[in-house]
Order: C-alpha cells, then sequence, then structure tokens
C-alpha cells in the first residue's frame, strides 16, 4: 500500500487515505453545487462558466468567493416578483379613477369636472346624463345617439370663448 507523506503506520495511513477521499468528494461537491447554484442565480452562461472554473481551480476558496459575490435572490424569484408588479399594475390601471389632463389631479371615470381645477373633463348624456367619451358617436348606457362633435367645430367653440373673453377684457397696447 502506498504511504502518504511517508506514514508507515497503516491505521494511520488509512485515516489520511480517508481525509484525502473526503476532501476529494466535498471539493468534486462544492464545484458541483456552484454550478448548480449559479445556474439558478445567473442568466449569462459566460459567467456560470466562470464560477463554476473559479471553484474547480482555486479549490474550497472559489466556491467561498462565489458565495459572496453572487447575487442574493434566485432568477425564479426576480422572475415572480416582476409578473406580480405587472399584476400589480394592471390592477391600478384598471381601477376607476384617472388624472385630469390639465392639473393631473387624481379623478374618477364618471366625474364630469376635475374637482381641482374645476375645467370639464366629459359631457354628459343628454339622455341619461352619463359622462361620454368625445369619440363616442352613441351613449353606451342608453343607447341614445350622440349629435356629431367634429374636431373643427369644438375648435370653433374654443375659438368663440377665447374671443369673448378677449373682448370682455379691458384691452392693453402692447408697445412695438
Amino acid at each position: 500500500m502506498l504511504a502518504v507523506f511517508g506514514i508507515n503506520s497503516d491505521g494511520l495511513n488509512l485515516a489520511v487515505n480517508l481525509l484525502i477521499l473526503f476532501l476529494a468528494v466535498v471539493f468534486v461537491a462544492l464545484v458541483y453545487w456552484t454550478f448548480a447554484d449559479a445556474r439558478r442565480r445567473l442568466s449569462d452562461p459566460l459567467l456560470i462558466g466562470c464560477a463554476t472554473v473559479a471553484s474547480f481551480v482555486f479549490p474550497f476558496v472559489g466556491t467561498v468567493v462565489y458565495m459572496i459575490v453572487r447575487p442574493p435572490e434566485y432568477l425564479d424569484d426576480v422572475h415572480e416578483r416582476e409578473l406580480e408588479m405587472q399584476a400589480a399594475e394592471a390592477r391600478l390601471h384598471q381601477l376607476s379613477y384617472v388624472l385630469c389632463p390639465h392639473c393631473e389631479h387624481e379623478v374618477e371615470k364618471d366625474f364630469l369636472r376635475c374637482p381641482e381645477c374645476l375645467r370639464k373633463l366629459k359631457d354628459p348624456c343628454t339622455n341619461c346624463a352619463r359622462p361620454l367619451d368625445p369619440a363616442w358617436k352613441l351613449c353606451p348606457y342608453c343607447e341614445a345617439e350622440l349629435p356629431a362633435t367634429t374636431a373643427a367645430a369644438r375648435r370653433a367653440r374654443r375659438r368663440r370663448s377665447v374671443v369673448d373673453e378677449q373682448q370682455t377684457a379691458p384691452h392693453q397696447t402692447v408697445p412695438e
């Protein structure tokens, strides 16, 4: 039998051989663990390979260094958290409130006016008084047909209201 470290005692030689076998098994297990853990935590195959090679080339130390610098969570956990965030964002979009386009105050979908800036958000239906989207051609609640309001007609109304405001305000002269 081969004497390790110059040990001639059979019992002591057996103990040393078993210790070396144990360390070899632990070394192989650590290299495999590093590879398996890196696959669960890293998405880049190059980084997985580097972690495994470092664990193999630098026995025990490579695994300890990998344990220090590895990402704190598994890829599955990251993916699950992202899905939960997307689902929460989707639920927020389905809530019954939106932001006022003028002052960005929180308003509900069925508000006709913003309670903060008092600007008109939607027109009421002439039949059922529910709020209507300007692009709708009929009321989806009572099926009443809506008068056709084109974009040009809306612009003309705005221009008329601006002109009326200018006529009622005192005239100011602008130096040239």
